[in-house]
């Protein structure tokens, strides 16, 4: 892998640049589904310009998993040249431990301040498999937001192993995806000092009111303005204004959580004049029915001015 050094440096001093509102950034690619590098870097920039705090790049809405190892560290490279490496969270997801620190001590190398790492997704891995591999990358030496995904990875970071592993020194914090909010109170009592992000765009009221510190986001993609406007109402105490900007989104948003969000937040970003485009393979188009409907809920928004 190779790495070059950013040319921006970045404005961010909070030792804890995993809070705010940090964009999944989907991936544009060109008509024969190379990567488009120079719309990827300009599109980082725009978010931040709009008005989010980072850039995630290679999680599942980035197709990470259909990246060859020298499109993947490139993406981190353009990012941090973008917008400035302490803005910038790669995902470090792989099928070993020992892949999975290789491409955080890239991400290191390349200059970002965090990583975000899911747990072993290969197999339903167990308790002491998960400690061991938070641990291995851990060495690393890049502080580390772990993921949370039950429906995907098959492995459940319920709140006592997540409490584990910030005791142990292996997580700052967590990309929270589970959908039961309910965790959020218990992770408080267990792990104080353990960050909580908000992990689903469908979900972000609820956790925001639970005392979530930051948002690993899908649809500020398209809408980054009104979705930060949300997120910062949200944290902020601002019911009345987070409640109808909630209600405005939520169309948009629950599309997150779905089986097909790369492919409608992609379509999103079409309609609003961003390039989306296609995915890799083996994602397929979305069905006309479920075209229609993103693409109203999209319409209904820009007519309501949240774009």
């Amino acid at each position: 892998m190779t790495t070059t050094m950013t040319t921006t440096e970045s404005t961010t001093t909070d030792p804890r640049p995993w809070r705010g509102v940090l964009v999944a950034t989907a991936l544009p690619l060109n008509d024969d589904l190379s990567v488009n590098f120079d719309r990827y870097a300009e599109h980082c920039s725009w978010l931040v310009e709009n008005g989010c705090d980072g850039v995630v790049p290679n999680g599942s809405l980035g197709e990470y998993q259909v990246l060859t190892p020298e499109e993947r560290a490139r993406v981190v490279e353009t990012a941090v040249a973008a917008i400035g490496g302490e803005r910038v969270m790669p995902g470090v997801a792989a099928y070993g431990s020992a892949e999975s620190r290789r491409w955080a001590e890239q991400a290191r190398d390349a200059g970002c301040g965090s990583v975000m790492l899911l747990p072993p997704n290969a197999y339903r891995a167990d308790r002491r498999s998960v400690l061991a591999h938070y641990a291995e990358v851990a060495k690393a030496g890049v502080p580390i937001v772990a993921y949370n995904n039950p429906i995907d990875t098959k492995v459940d970071l319920v709140p006592e192993l997540l409490a584990e592993l910030h005791a142990e020194g292996c997580i700052q914090a967590v990309k929270e995806f589970s959908g039961d909010v309910r965790r959020a109170y218990q992770l408080a009592e267990l792990a104080p000092e353990l960050d909580l992000l908000i992990g689903a765009d469908d979900v972000l009221l609820e956790l925001a009111l639970a005392g979530a510190k930051g948002w690993v986001a899908g649809y500020p993609n398209a809408l980054p303005r009104s979705s930060v406007e949300l997120y910062r109402a949200a944290v902020g105490g601002d019911l009345a204004t987070a409640k109808k900007l909630y209600e405005q989104l939520h169309p948009l948003l629950r599309w997150d959580s779905k089986v097909e969000f790369v492919q409608a937040i992609k379509l999103s970003m079409d309609l609003v004049g961003r390039h989306g485009g296609a995915c890799r393979p083996p994602r397929v188009p979305l069905l006309p029915e479920q075209e229609a409907v993103v693409r109203a809920a999209t319409e209904r928004a820009v007519a309501a001015g949240l774009v």
